[in-house]
């Protein structure tokens, strides 16, 4: 139908002009200073290398993927998926692209072996991260669930299911970011939920 196609057109121009940001950020990252360094992989991402090889290997990964996956749904159920999908997805997606932008030239990659902060570094406690302390891992969880409603591939099946593990690359950021910035870390954490908003402001 001619909304799910469009639907799909809109999702793809979002998430590779998100894409593009995110990889925009992490090539300016590349050229600052480093500063503390936590985990076994900090200092590989500084590799050209390593930047190479992941990129490869996911756009290999969504290239041998993107194939329907066999759930035949009747088309009332297919209208509900995409809805659904839809409201995870382009929120989600959002948040990535609000979060990325917020974060500004502080924005640099970590995996789950390892992170860091540049030289000079600041906190940054405003706009998505007033909410949440981990905008864009929200939002890339949202989006993955969302994706797989939206599009039904092997890939973002694959996408949903490694989508929790950001957890993990969230915690070693803290790590390094608990490091850094001390008791004035302590306080953000306790004043802002890691990935789901408060429903209201605890009363001070």
């Amino acid at each position: 139908m001619l909304v799910e196609v469009i639907i799909r057109l809109v999702g793809g121009v979002l998430a590779y002009s998100t894409l593009a940001v995110v990889l925009f950020g992490i090539w300016r990252g590349t050229r600052r200073q480093v500063g503390r360094v936590t985990g076994q992989m900090g200092q590989v991402l500084h590799s050209p290398w390593f930047y190479l090889i992941t990129t490869l290997i996911f756009f290999g990964i969504c290239f041998l993927g993107w194939s329907p996956l066999p759930l035949p749904v009747s088309d009332e159920v297919r209208t509900w998926l995409l809805a659904v999908g839809c409201a995870l997805y382009f929120p989600g997606m959002s948040f990535v692209l609000w979060g990325r932008l917020a974060l500004g030239k502080n924005y640099f990659v970590s995996t789950g072996l390892g992170a860091q902060v540049f030289a000079g570094q600041h906190l940054i406690t405003d706009g998505p991260y007033a909410l949440v302390r981990h905008p864009m891992y929200a939002g890339l969880m949202a989006a993955a669930a969302g994706s797989l409603l939206i599009y039904a591939t092997w890939t973002t099946l694959l996408f949903a299911c490694c989508a929790p593990f950001m957890v993990f690359r969230a915690r070693r950021e803290e790590d390094v970011l608990a490091s850094e910035f001390g008791a004035q870390w302590q306080a953000y954490c306790r004043r802002v939920p890691a990935f789901l908003p408060r429903l209201r402001k605890e009363n001070r």
